[in-house]
C-alpha cells in the first residue's frame, strides 16, 4: 500500500471540499513525494505540434485557478488542464455540493463553476515557467446571457498562456449550458472564439468538451460543427446526469454530475460513437471513469489519442498517473503496438 492508501481513511473523514483544499495546499508546499518519472518511447504522443511524454492527463476541475499545474506534472501526468475558469469570480452553488460515493468509487458534484476568475488564473499562469503541457478550460458565468461572450473573454485573456484551449459546453451545473450542444447553438460560439484567437495572434489548438449524455442526433451535430469549423478536437465526455442502477452508496440520489468508476462504460461508449463519426479527422480526448491502465487502454482503443482522469485521484492519490503510464506501456507492447497512435481506434478496425 502506498502512502496515500494509508492516508485515505483519514481523508475520507474530511468534508470533500476541505480535503481538496488541503490537497492543493500540500501540492503548493512541494512536500508531497514525487513518483519516478516515466520516460518510455512507446508512450510518447505528438499532436498539434506538441510532444506529450505520456497520454495520461489531468482533467479540468482539480486545479480551477492554475495554482498547481507544475506540481501535478511532477506527479507523473503527461499534461494538465486547469479550470474551468469563468471571466468573473463566482462562488458556485450553495454548499454542500460535493459528495464522495465511496462504495462506488464515484463522485457527484454540483459545484457550479466556482472560480476566482480570469485575473487570478492569468496571474498564476503568467508567473510559471513554461514546462510541460498545460491546457486551459474555459467556462461561463451563471448570469451571462450569451455564453459566447464569456468564451471570447476567456480566450482573449488566457490563450497566450495555454498550450491548448477548451470551451466547456457540457457542465450539468450551469443552467442552459448543455443547450449549446446542438448544431445551431454551437456553431456561433465556435466561430466567435476562433475569430478572437485570430485577432489576438495567439493560436493554441481549440477543443470543445461535450457530455456523455448526448443522443445520437445531437452527437452527429456536434461532430459536424467540429469538422466544419476545423476544431483541433473534442473532449469526450463530462460528468453524467444519469444514475446507473449499480450505484450502492446512500448519496447516489444527490443532484449533480456523476463521475468516477461508474462513468467508464457510458463515457467510453460515447467516445467510440464519436470516433465512428469523425474517424481520423478529429483528435479525441477520452475522459470519464479512468482508474487504471486497462481503462486508459480501452479509451485509446475506442478512439482517444489522449486520456484524462480526475475522480480516481480521490481514491488512489496523486501518484496514480505515473502508475497508469507504466502499466499502459506494458499493455501496448503486449499487443504489438509501437506507440499510442498505432493503438488509437484499434477496436473499430
Amino acid at each position: 500500500m502506498n502512502w496515500y492508501g494509508c492516508a485515505f481513511p483519514f481523508v475520507q473523514k474530511l468534508d470533500p471540499e476541505r480535503a481538496h483544499g488541503l490537497a492543493i495546499a500540500a501540492l503548493k508546499s512541494g512536500l508531497l513525494p514525487r513518483p519516478r518519472r516515466v520516460d518510455d518511447p512507446v508512450l510518447r504522443v505528438k499532436l498539434w505540434g506538441l510532444d506529450f511524454a505520456t497520454p495520461i492527463g489531468l482533467a479540468a476541475g482539480f486545479d480551477k485557478d492554475a495554482e498547481v499545474a507544475d506540481a501535478m506534472l511532477d506527479q507523473g501526468f503527461g499534461f494538465v488542464e486547469i479550470g474551468s475558469v469563468t471571466p468573473r469570480p463566482q462562488h458556485g452553488n450553495p454548499k454542500k455540493r460535493l459528495f464522495r460515493l465511496t462504495q462506488d468509487e464515484a463522485v457527484i458534484n454540483r459545484l457550479g463553476f466556482n472560480s476566482q476568475g480570469l485575473a487570478v488564473a492569468e496571474a498564476n499562469l503568467a508567473k510559471r515557467q513554461r514546462r510541460g503541457i498545460v491546457g486551459v478550460n474555459l467556462g461561463k458565468n451563471k448570469d451571462t446571457a450569451e455564453a459566447g461572450d464569456d468564451y471570447v473573454a476567456g480566450a482573449k485573456a488566457l490563450a497566450r498562456h495555454a498550450d491548448y484551449l477548451v470551451c466547456n459546453v457540457s457542465s450539468p451545473n450551469t443552467p442552459g449550458l448543455r443547450a449549446l450542444q446542438s448544431r445551431e447553438a454551437l456553431d456561433a460560439p465556435v466561430a466567435r472564439v476562433q475569430d478572437a484567437l485570430a485577432q489576438s495572434g495567439a493560436s493554441p489548438p481549440l477543443l470543445f468538451k461535450i457530455a456523455p449524455d448526448l443522443g445520437d442526433g445531437d452527437l452527429e451535430d456536434v461532430v459536424r460543427v467540429a469538422l466544419d469549423r476545423k476544431l483541433a478536437g473534442l473532449i469526450v465526455g463530462n460528468t453524467t446526469l444519469s444514475r446507473p442502477a449499480s450505484l450502492r452508496d446512500p448519496q447516489r440520489a444527490e443532484t449533480g454530475g456523476l463521475s468516477g468508476r461508474p462513468l467508464m462504460g457510458l463515457a467510453t461508449q460515447i467516445l467510440a460513437k464519436t470516433h465512428a463519426l469523425a474517424g481520423k479527422d478529429l483528435v479525441l480526448v477520452g475522459t470519464g471513469g479512468v482508474f487504471d491502465a486497462a481503462d486508459a487502454y480501452a479509451k485509446i482503443r475506442s478512439g482517444a489519442s489522449l486520456v484524462q482522469l480526475y475522480s480516481a485521484l480521490v481514491y488512489k492519490g496523486p501518484g496514480l498517473a505515473a502508475a497508469i503510464a507504466r502499466d499502459l506501456a506494458a499493455l501496448l507492447r503486449r499487443d504489438g503496438f509501437a506507440n499510442v497512435a498505432d493503438a488509437v481506434g484499434a477496436d473499430r478496425r
